[in-house]
């Protein structure tokens, strides 16, 4: 029998292949009360599975692939945490000597447990984390019932297999990668979730959400897997799998001619110069921006070099890193972000707990507390001027008194290697992004002081619309077509404009085909997105004719309506 389910589109593309389910563990866990002689060994047994889990995980950290999102390191490092918490990691132990009861059960009582108090959280970012409690559990119970992670391999080399789970986590989504399936089909997860972006950044065709997906499809069931409309056809009949082998075919043809363009300019068909950056986490990067024909970095994110390890980076550490890049990008310019830590991207060892992760010490707040930590950057980032053009930008700026109080950390750090003799860019370029609506309603004290500006569309609209967007339970509500930010783009785009001050924006919305031309007509001329989504952005740069798309522009700008946006939006686009 033929249907269709549908879910969220998180990674785009059209697979077509025979699904490989995958069991859910804690749906059948036995209970059994055990012999007193018999505790020391059970708690053995117990303890072994906690050894042989730290070991998956060790193993996946060092034979991380290189097509796994810098985010990935960060997801493992919040799940090797849990699994050290004496909650998961010493309670099942005590439950098993006193209630004599078998390993597994005491587990799975203790992650129920567990689930129960974050649930119970007031704080969106702290209950979206019993997700990864369960999924790290579920990993040690893996190990308790002799079935660690793994993936059968295809009958065959020519057959394509569709990953069919209730849930995936980051880990696994790498893990499986390397089995080649074709798509990801999951019950559980959101477009913002921690699998959604680990799946973005793989390329491979996924829908999330689908609710009861597992228990629907069969093994060996033939799937349609539309990752762009977020619909997954089960056994379809012969015309509709002739239609998807059609758009498949259309669809890997265009990501070919996409390639193309790689050396063509990005202007608009009126002649506007539109410069289209990459974001990147680490030097190894670079290699993809070039062959995806990005013209500059326009946000290293260097956080990811103080992510999941025991040490801080020292000052030659991290300046070999943005040395690399600087050189690396043969004079195109690069800019480097301080590290925006804090929330859910913490040093190991000085985790914080905050009431609000994503409204506490974090980004700037944190580097202007920890001063010593961000001398050492400043000095590493200047020194790295000298290799190349390099530019600083400065993340969740609110205040006159922290960007006064930020100049004045760099103005000495100058001093300081000029006294020592080391060579770096005196004119070196300062910039501020705008990521709270504060900012960006006081955008004449950053224009005063900074010499660019970037948009941090991710962080100004949860800030605009008090919206945790890696909760799923108000994902929906995360909306970059609300009236408020489309009026705050509007307003700090065109305000940087007439100031004179260079602007970007660096968040999702640049690398979203759907808001090229809307940010165009605003008056946006510098994009920043991941490497690979520059072809496409481009394509639809070189078919835009900014005059033309001026008036239904300012027509969104005007309505109110969200069908009426979007329907205004679908005629900027045809």
């Amino acid at each position: 029998m033929s249907f269709t389910l549908h879910g969220i589109a998180v990674s785009s593309g059209i697979a077509i292949g025979y699904a490989n389910l995958i069991s859910h563990t804690t749906l059948e866990v036995s209970h059994y009360v055990l012999p007193i002689k018999f505790i020391g060994e059970e708690v053995a047994r117990f303890d072994a599975a906690l050894a042989a889990t730290r070991e998956e995980f060790a193993n996946m950290r060092s034979n991380r692939p290189s097509y796994a999102a810098a985010e990935f390191d960060a997801f493992l490092e919040l799940q090797q945490m849990i699994l050290d918490d004496p909650l998961l990691s010493a309670e099942p132990r005590n439950m098993i000597a006193e209630e004599r009861c078998n390993a597994e059960w005491a587990l799975k009582v203790q992650m129920e447990t567990l689930i129960a108090q974050f649930d119970a959280f007031e704080d969106a970012y702290l209950r979206e984390r019993q997700t990864d409690v369960k999924q790290v559990a579920e990993r040690l119970l893996k190990q308790l019932l002799g079935q660690p992670g793994h993936v059968p391999p295809p009958s065959r080399d020519d057959v394509e297999l569709i990953l069919v789970a209730h849930d995936l986590s980051p880990a696994d989504l790498i893990q499986f990668k390397s089995h080649q399936f074709a798509a990801f089909v999951t019950d559980a997860g959101g477009a913002t979730s921690h699998t959604a972006i680990v799946a973005r950044s793989l390329n491979t065709p996924s829908v999330l959400g689908l609710r009861n997906a597992r228990e629907l499809i069969r093994e060996n069931d033939l799937l349609i897997v539309d990752g762009e409309q977020g619909v997954v056809i089960v056994n379809p009949d012969k015309h509709i799998l002739a239609d998807y082998k059609l758009r498949q075919s259309e669809w890997e043809l265009d990501r070919k001619k996409l390639k193309r363009l790689r050396s063509a300019k990005a202007n608009t068909l009126d002649g506007s110069v539109i410069e289209l950056h990459a974001n990147i986490e680490k030097p190894e990067d670079i290699a993809e921006v070039k062959e995806n024909g990005a013209t500059g970095i326009g946000l290293f994110r260097s956080e990811f070099l103080f992510l999941n390890r025991d040490n801080l980076p020292d000052e030659e550490e991290q300046f070999e890193a943005y040395r690399a890049v600087a050189v690396g990008m043969d004079g195109q310019p690069v800019t480097i972000r301080t590290f925006d830590l804090g929330a859910d991207k913490q040093i190991k060892g000085e985790e914080r707990v905050a009431n609000n992760p994503a409204l506490g010490l974090r980004a700037i707040r944190l580097c202007l507390a920890e001063p010593q930590l961000f001398r050492t950057q400043l000095r590493a980032l200047l020194r790295a001027t000298h290799y190349g053009n390099v530019k600083i930008l400065v993340p969740m700026l609110s205040s006159v008194s922290e960007i006064t109080q930020t100049l004045q950390f760099i103005e000495a750090t100058k001093k300081s290697l000029a006294e020592d003799g080391i060579p770096f860019d005196h004119e070196v370029k300062i910039g501020g992004m705008i990521e709270i609506p504060a900012a960006a309603l006081a955008l004449n004290v950053f224009a005063k002081r900074l010499d660019f500006l970037s948009i941090g569309t991710n962080d100004l609209i949860q800030y605009t619309l008090a919206i945790d967007r890696t909760d799923e339970q108000v994902a929906h509500l995360y909306d970059p077509l609300h009236p408020a930010v489309l009026h705050l783009l509007s307003l700090v785009i065109g305000s940087a404009n007439r100031y004179g001050i260079p602007i970007s924006v660096c968040g999702e919305m640049a690398g979203e085909l759907a808001y090229t031309r809307l940010l165009l007509g605003l008056g946006l001329r510098q994009f920043s997105m991941y490497s690979a989504q520059v072809p496409s952005i481009k394509q639809r740069v070189l078919s835009t004719n900014v005059p033309n798309i001026a008036t239904l522009t300012q027509k969104i700008l005007r309505t109110d309506d969200p069908l009426k946006i979007r329907e205004l939006l679908d005629m900027l686009n045809s």
